[in-house]
């Protein structure tokens, strides 16, 4: 049995290589477990109700395109949020979850060649890592970009020689960034899109924390590209109900972009998706129109930020984060740490290397470990203070 060589080379993901890590030891106390980025807010009380009204979708096949409603829900609410004007036939593609779009996107805007070299692929290192499988799978190398104190945690892809930008094709970034918690600026966004106009190429902009924030709304992609005039179908967004609703078993999400994107998108749908059952089309059709649940989802996690800086904050080298749910902790050895924090506390965190990539004999996240702030308010507080006294105690 041959099998194909491009994922070959991936290392163990993130999660089974914790367990591995952690799972033969006893926990040194109750579990607190802040790994993964699942909410644990209560999704809208509402929800059943919608899917109970929608039953008879099961008895037929979805609509591959997304139904009207929800298109028009996804574009009513990037009017309010963004100020954006976008065409519901033609514009958005929801999606059986941000991965699949952030994924097939990939396959479906990525060039076999250009400029008759093998096209590069731009991600963020630490990143989420649909990217890079998604790069491997279209043929292109993935280029591992620094996203670091140094860089202000996000990637600095205008410092990439010429002839690595003059071969991209896509480049990915996660805006609030995952797992620092830092947010691209207008100015980051102009400066990234105009090196995108200049060596042509793509901006996958993976938005999937942006209503997750303490004060200031991060701003988009799309909507800076419009206000400057960019072509078109130079960026594609790509947002989620996962954690903006606290609906991550719903798997509903979309990508907004240019039309000639979008077709291409909705091509490889029509033969290779998996459209989202039309009940659950129903549930985020509410779930797009309707903002008071996010708002209230929002003040709990800006609680949140309140007892990590109360907690942390005496601790040197903490970075209250900008937005989304995760603290990005420094430590001397990020494997070390977690399992210490495990056998002493019972208080499970990710190390941060296993979301990121050897580069030059550097691996971003070694020195520091990602705490997922999903959990209630009091267990928060109780597994910060576990952590701060076993670790920087």
């Amino acid at each position: 049995m041959v099998f194909p060589e491009r994922f070959s080379n991936l290392p163990e993901y993130a999660f089974p290589r914790l367990r591995r890590l952690l799972d033969a030891h006893e926990p040194g106390a109750d579990p607190i477990v802040m790994t993964i980025g699942e909410p644990k807010h209560p999704f809208p009380d509402w929800v059943g109700d919608v899917l109970a009204g929608s039953l008879e979708g099961f008895n037929r096949y979805p609509d591959n395109n997304g139904v009207a409603p929800l298109r028009h829900a996804i574009t009513g609410w990037a009017k309010k949020r963004y100020g954006l004007e976008l065409d519901p036939d033609r514009h958005v593609l929801p999606l059986n979850g941000t991965r699949e779009g952030l994924f097939n996107a990939c396959l479906a805007l990525c060039p076999e060649t250009k400029n008759g070299k093998r096209p590069a692929v731009l991600m963020p290192n630490p990143f989420y890592q649909v990217y890079a499988v998604a790069a491997l799978a279209v043929g292109a190398e993935p280029v591992y970009v620094p996203a670091t104190d140094a860089t202000g945690n996000l990637p600095d892809y205008a410092a990439l020689p010429a002839d690595v930008l003059d071969r991209v094709t896509v480049a990915y970034i996660c805006s609030p960034a995952n797992p620092q918690g830092a947010v691209a600026s207008r100015d980051y966004w102009k400066d990234l899109i105009a090196l995108a106009e200049r060596h042509d190429f793509q901006i996958f902009a993976d938005e999937c924390y942006s209503e997750i924030y303490r004060d200031t709304p991060p701003p988009g992609a799309l909507e800076v590209a419009h206000a400057v005039g960019a072509h078109p179908e130079r960026v594609v967004i790509f947002h989620s109900l996962s954690k903006r609703s606290n609906l991550p078993g719903l798997r509903s999400g979309f990508a907004a972009g240019g039309p000639a994107s979008i077709a291409q998108l909705k091509q490889l749908r029509s033969y290779a998706g998996a459209p989202l059952p039309e009940p659950l089309q129903a549930v985020a059709t509410r779930a797009w129109s309707d903002e008071d649940h996010v708002i209230a989802s929002r003040a709990r996690y800006q609680a949140k930020y309140d007892i990590a800086d109360a907690v942390l904050g005496d601790v040197q080298g903490y970075k209250p984060p900008e937005a989304g749910f995760f603290l990005w902790l420094p430590v001397q050895d990020a494997e070390q740490a977690t399992l210490k924090l495990w056998k002493d506390t019972g208080v499970r965190v990710l190390p941060g290397h296993y979301l990121a990539r050897e580069v030059n004999g550097m691996t971003p996240g070694s020195d520091r470990i990602r705490v997922a702030m999903v959990v209630e308010e009091e267990e928060l507080q109780r597994g910060l203070s576990r952590l701060r006294d076993c670790l920087y105690g």
